[in-house]
Order: structure tokens, then sequence, then C-alpha cells
């Protein structure tokens, strides 16, 4: 049920002092990375930001980091080993390859074209891109992790999109926003944990504060997609037998049943061979072959998470993040309850960027949210719905991220593109803020009743 990313540690015993210069190795990743692909596109290179690979790109700020550390070069190095090893980034990296395998083997048997074309039978064309977001959110909700839903939901919009000509790009942005929905929503996420406990509000209340601005977001995203549905009809045709569905099935089922999201997809994996072998001219040798590359298909992504895993660790031990939580505290001392809410949303919106993950975003940045929400009389709920609305909008559009790689892998799109097709982070974002703008709040900011 949690939310599968990487996430970074260190050995180190004592708290690092705020350094700034430690955020420039991400600076420098972006800077490469991005840079790259708007150059290619102004020079009207084909595939402009496959042009650099991004575990390349990366390279660079990871020498620049081991270079500016204040450890030696040994210390640095296990650091940086340290965070490529946390359980996090490799139980991430497994979903990858399980989902990468899935994917591959359901393909191959045929499943894939058959879902498709029992869900364009049930679902009017109009309304295919809406019904991508709401089956994504609804699972996500309930599974309570955006990585697993992607995972299951992700092959079979790219069969849809292909059949009916829509764009992939906004296919699988309608994939990503819908488990961001439910991620950010659910109960069971960790990311709702995580700052409900950080910040000592009850779910329930956090919940209410999250849905009145997810509701609008999510309205908006699917009036969006209703209008962005560019579906062609699609003349029925013969697909093969039923059971070529059921490792859909059966993985949305498991999924919701609670089940830990590797076994869901292994046990998915198991289903699709077997099915294949009974039903479909499929062979072993084929399976096996069809795993493997699976697993191919995702070595990019597992890569980057590894080294950026480790980059954030080197970022985290140097006081990188401790540096840019206290300049973002001193911004918000002379303003009012708005600034303390900004504060705080600058702060999720910060962390998340430099870890690529928005659980480990929101326990770093709990204390100190925490510090200036007493300061400024903000509710615990309000700011405990802050963290989670800011790093999860946040983690739905940045290319580094878990979920716009593993979305973008299975799909054969760049995350850089598909980052700007995740409507619903772009509006939940807006809608937050806006919020944040028009509440009613006094302007002092003396002695204010704090909240613990």
């Amino acid at each position: 049920m949690t939310q599968i990313q990487s996430a970074t540690t260190s050995n180190s015993v004592e708290k690092p002092l705020g350094r700034g210069i430690a955020l420039v190795p991400i600076l420098l990743f972006l800077a490469i990375f991005i840079g790259s692909g708007i150059y290619h596109s102004l020079a009207g290179t084909d595939f402009a930001f496959y042009q650099l690979k991004a575990p390349v790109a990366v390279l660079p700020a990871l020498i620049l980091a081991l270079f500016i550390s204040r450890q030696k070069l040994n210390a640095a190095l296990e650091t940086f080993l340290e965070g490529i090893g946390n359980v996090n980034l490799i139980t991430m990296c497994m979903v990858f390859l399980l989902a990468g395998a899935f994917a591959a083997v359901t393909k191959a048997i045929g499943g894939v074209d058959a879902t498709v074309a029992l869900g364009l039978s049930l679902v009017p064309e109009s309304l295919v891109l809406p019904g991508i977001f709401v089956i994504a959110a609804f699972i996500a909700t309930a599974m309570g992790t955006s990585m697993g839903t992607i995972a299951a939901v992700a092959p079979v919009a790219v069969g849809a999109a292909e059949a009916t000509g829509m764009s992939l790009g906004i296919t699988m942005g309608a994939v990503v926003g819908g488990a961001m929905f439910g991620d950010n929503l659910s109960i069971i996420s960790d990311t709702t944990i995580a700052a409900t406990r950080s910040q000592g509000c009850e779910m329930k209340d956090k919940f209410r504060v999250n849905f009145k601005l997810a509701l609008p977001a999510a309205i908006i995203t699917l009036i969006s997609l209703f209008i962005l549905n560019d579906a062609a009809p699609v003349a029925a045709k013969d697909t093969g037998s039923i059971l070529l569905v059921v490792p859909y099935v059966a993985v949305l089922a498991l999924a919701l049943s609670g089940l830990n999201v590797l076994l869901v997809l292994g046990s998915g994996l198991i289903i699709s061979g077997v099915i294949g072998l009974l039903v479909a001219d499929y062979s072993f040798g084929q399976y096996t072959n069809d795993i493997y590359a699976g697993f191919s298909n995702m070595f990019e992504i597992m890569l980057l998470s590894m080294l950026v895993g480790g980059l954030s660790a080197l970022i985290k031990q140097q006081g990188g993040l401790v540096w840019l939580s206290e300049k973002i505290r001193n911004l918000t001392k002379n303003g009012g309850k708005r600034a303390g809410c900004l504060g705080i949303a600058s702060l999720a919106v910060a962390t998340d960027a430099c870890t690529a993950n928005n659980t480990v975003a929101i326990i770093i940045s709990g204390d100190v949210a925490k510090d200036i929400a007493n300061e400024h009389a903000i509710e615990p709920k309000q700011t405990a719905s802050l963290l989670d609305i800011f790093s999860c909008a946040v983690q739905g559009v940045i290319p580094w991220g878990a979920q716009l790689l593993l979305a973008g892998s299975i799909a054969g799109l760049s995350p850089v593109e598909l980052s700007l097709s995740v409507h619903y982070c772009l509006a939940l974002a807006v809608i937050a803020l806006a919020s944040i703008w028009l509440q009613k709040v006094p302007v002092t900011t003396g002695n204010q009743k704090k909240f613990a």
C-alpha cells in the first residue's frame, strides 16, 4: 500500500549545517538535461529530448557533488553508494523491472489488444480520456500508491491511444494525473501518513481540507480531457479469447485488495504467462525472452533513479536541504498567515524537486513546516494538506521523478515532454495557490494562538 519511490539516507549522526552550495549539483543536472532538449528543439532535431540521455546528464552533477563535498573522497563515495542502496530505491527498481516484464508479456500474448477492445466497446469514444483519468484516480485512492497505479493502468492506456489515434502524451498524462489524485487523497498513502503524523492531525481532517482543493482540480482536468479527447471511432474486431483480459483484471483486483505492489506485479506476470501458454500461440521460450525484454526496457530509468538517489544523498549529507529549509523559514518570519502558507508550500516544492520523492520531502520538511505553522497560527490539518498537495503536484511533473520515468518508459515518451501533459497536477497547484491567496487571515503575526 505504500508508494514506492526513491529515498536517501546518510550515516552522518550529526545534523549537517546548512550549505547552499550543496544544491548546485542538482541545478547543474537540470541545466544540462533540460538545456540539451531545448537546444535540440530549437535546432529542429527530431526527438530533441532523447539526444542526451538523462543518466549521462547526471554524471557531471555527481562529479561536482563529490568535488565540493566536505567529506573525504572515500567517505563521500560511501554516502553516494548508501543513497543508491536505500531500501526504498531498491524496491522502486524492482517495481520498474516487474512492471516492464508484465507489460511486455501481456502485450506479446495479445492481452493489451483484448483489453482495449473490451474497454472501447463499453466506453463512448468521447469519454475515453476522462475515463482513463477516473479509473486511475479510483485505483490509486484504493491502493494508496501512484507507482502501482501507473504500472497497472499505463499499458492499457497506451493500447487505447494507439487504437483510437489519441495523443499518447495526453493519454499518459491522464494516467499520471489520476494516479497523483489518488495518492494525494488516499488515507493509506504514505504521503498522507507522513503529512498527518508530522503535523499531529487526524487523517479525516486532512482529507477534508485536501478534498476541497482536489475535487475542483479533478473537475477542471476532466473538462480539459473531454475537450482534448480526439479518439477516432474504432471498428469492432475479434481479439481472441476473453481470457486474455484476465491478467489486467487480476492485477487491478489484487491491487485493490491492498497486496504489496511487488506481489501484485509478480502475480500478474505469472498469470499472463500461464494464460499465454494455454490459449495463445505462445511458448515458454518466448515467455522467458519477453520477461528479459521487459527488464531491458527499464534499464535507463533504473540507472537514472539510482544515480539521482546517490546524488540526493550527497546533497542531504552536505546540508543542502537544511540550508533550503532555513532560507524559506527566514523569508516567512515577518509575513502574515499567507506568507506562512506560501513558505510551507515552497518548502515542499523545493525539497521534492531535490529529492524526487514526495514522501521523503514531507518527512524532511515536517519539523520546519510545523514551526512555520506555529509562528503564523496555521492549523495542523492545513499544514499537512499543504505539504501533501504541493509535494504531490511537483512529483507528478518533474521529469526525474519515478512516476514520469515509469510512464514515459512504458509509453516510449520523453519524461520532459510528458510533464507538460499532466493537467491535474498543474490544476491542483494553481487552485491550492489561489486558496492561499483568497483565505481570510489576520494581518498581525504577534502573539497568535499556536498549534502544537
